[in-house]
């Protein structure tokens, strides 16, 4: 075999098992995806349990590296804590090494028969979830087809005198070998392919153990600068979770070095099997790591805290802290992601109602600056968000994830609509009460703060239904916006009047002021309401006689289309 043909299917059986990973990978995200985050965030404060879930997923996806990455992502939207991350980094590492073990066990003569399998699946499945798991099955077919074809490859090379320098030279210098693995492994975004072609190598007996030890190190030390890039521009807690990653395999190396050659002795005597050597070296490297960093979590995390500190913020500018756009692959985790952002959101809008009555009360010049930029940063990451859900709209999604996009979108919407009404409404009512020296009477500031705590009341009732997805919240907000918060306006205004026929002089001078500001609390109630209203239809839920029944989403969003009415 000449030299262009062998390099030709060298690169498309690498192409194979790459492009096998991601199809693995992606088919089962897609299944795995819906509990992955709940999973993560529930299941990591035991070291141990985080250190087999990080196992289980990174079996699962094939790759510790798209665990690392996920990790990054979910460290810098707060879902988890660093030191809830380190333990499942370690366990991520170990997952690995069943790849390796399968390729000793040479699974990759079966890889077209689990091909075959899975596009049969594909082709004659009309459940989603079973085409799904078709796609698993040729991606790990792909996989190790791609594997079968590099090993095809190399054997007639092992009597051609340039490769045979060429891999004397790696044995006899073992630094450059590890700098090959690692520069390697970088480029190709996956251990795995570097372990897989270290073990063909081995196997076909072109190099000893002791150099295939050396570029295992190296294979294990570039997968870990894929974390590192993906947390560049990420907040400093991410940027801590890639950097622990490369630590992890750095030290690793570094006490394990001075024992490759007992190290290699030991495995050949396990074993005289030599793919089963090198993934057994690759298995009792990992292994070690973790057990030697697990007793010692908290105090590596204090010590990433200090090399990687805090950034010293210049400005006070607000940024999404929760939307990864790495995660529009899972669609579930996007929107668990896209769900957190609009919380924040929900918290800006929580803290301009609570403060608008005391400005409407007395108006104070560093509290009305103090709104305006709340106001500024709920139109920022609205707008984040609303691009964001935008983008996650293009992807393929399900029914259901579609419909729970769309909701979040009209969410979004309603929640910037109060932002912008208590700013360009209620705030400016409040700026001219001051500037024309009027004031409300007595009598009048006691309604408008009965109408206040009302809005307050149903926008934490909103937003703990929004946070817990329920539908009975949802509707409790609609019943007490629709009887409570209209008829109370509705009394309001009439007392208002009563109060103007008796000739009370201050409800005169502020009457029409009066009159805005309780119809603005009215608006944002019908706003509140729709939030409610796009949550019952996310859910595919709605109330008749006190009993729940399903109702398809487009006749739920024909029942709450009143918010078309609302003035905006």
């Amino acid at each position: 075999m000449s030299w262009q043909s062998a390099l030709l299917s060298m690169v498309g059986g690498m192409g194979l098992l790459l492009y096998g990973m991601y199809v693995l990978s992606e088919g089962l995200q897609k299944i795995a995806g819906k509990k992955l985050r709940e999973a993560l965030t529930s299941l990591t404060k035991n070291r141990i349990i985080a250190m087999g879930l990080g196992s289980l997923v990174t079996i699962l996806f094939q790759s510790s590296t798209a665990t690392t990455v996920i990790l990054v992502s979910l460290t810098s939207a707060s879902i988890i804590s660093l030191r809830q991350t380190l333990a499942v980094i370690l366990g991520s590492d170990i997952g690995t090494t069943v790849t390796a073990q399968l390729i000793a066990l040479k699974a990759t003569e079966i890889s077209l028969p689990i091909v075959g399998i899975g596009a049969t699946i594909i082709f004659f499945s009309k459940k989603h979830k079973h085409k799904r798991i078709g796609q698993v099955l040729i991606g790990f077919g792909l996989l190790f087809l791609g594997l079968k074809i590099m090993s095809d490859t190399m054997y007639p090379l092992r009597n051609d005198p340039a490769f045979e320098k060429l891999l004397l030279q790696m044995s006899d210098r073992p630094m450059l070998a590890m700098a090959l693995a690692a520069v390697f492994t970088f480029l190709v975004h996956s251990s795995a392919a570097t372990i897989g072609i270290i073990m063909l190598l081995a196997m076909q007996h072109m190099i000893t153990l002791e150099p295939a030890i050396y570029m295992l190190f190296g294979a294990n030390i570039g997968t870990a600068f894929t974390a590192i890039l993906s947390s560049l521009g990420s907040s400093r807690e991410s940027q801590r979770v890639a950097t622990a990653h490369l630590l992890f395999k750095v030290i690793g190396v570094l006490l394990f070095m001075p024992f490759v050659s007992p190290l290699a002795v030991l495995m050949t005597k396990i074993t005289a099997n030599a793919g089963f050597q090198v993934a057994n070296v690759h298995t009792f490297f990992n292994i070690a790591i973790a057990v030697l960093f697990v007793p010692f979590i908290s105090q590596f995390a204090k010590f990433l805290e200090y090399i990687v500190p805090d950034k010293k913020e210049a400005g006070a500018e607000v940024k999404p802290k929760y939307l990864d756009e790495s995660l529009f692959g899972s669609p579930e985790l996007a929107i668990g992601m896209a769900t957190k952002e609009i919380m924040h959101i929900s918290d800006h809008v929580t803290d301009m109602m609570k403060d608008i009555y005391p400005l409407l009360r007395n108006f104070d010049q560093d509290l009305a600056e103090k709104l305006h930029q709340k106001e500024h940063h709920i139109d920022v990451l609205s707008t984040a968000s609303n691009k964001y859900l935008t983008h996650l709209l293009r992807q393929q999604l399900s029914k259901d994830e579609f419909n729970k996009t769309m909701g979040l979108v009209h969410i979004v919407r309603d929640y910037e609509y109060i932002g912008d009404i208590i700013e360009k409404n209620l705030m400016s009512k409040a700026a001219s009460k001051y500037l024309n020296n009027l004031d409300f009477s007595e009598e009048g500031h006691k309604d408008i703060r009965t109408m206040h705590d009302k809005i307050l009341e149903l926008l934490h009732l909103v937003n703990t239904c929004f946070a817990t997805n329920s539908c009975q919240l949802a509707e409790k907000a609609r019943a007490l916006q629709e009887e409570d918060i209209v008829d109370l306006e509705f009394r309001l205004r009439m007392t208002h009047i009563a109060r103007m026929q008796r000739g009370a002089q201050e409800t005169e001078n502020t009457s029409f002021i009066h009159m805005d500001v309780i119809n603005a609390y009215l608006r944002i109630s019908e706003h509140l309401k729709n939030i409610a209203m796009a949550l019952t239809d996310e859910v595919s839920c709605t109330w008749h006689d006190e009993a729940l029944i399903l109702t398809p989403p487009s006749e739920m969003w024909s029942s709450s289309g009143n918010h078309n009415s609302v003035e905006r």
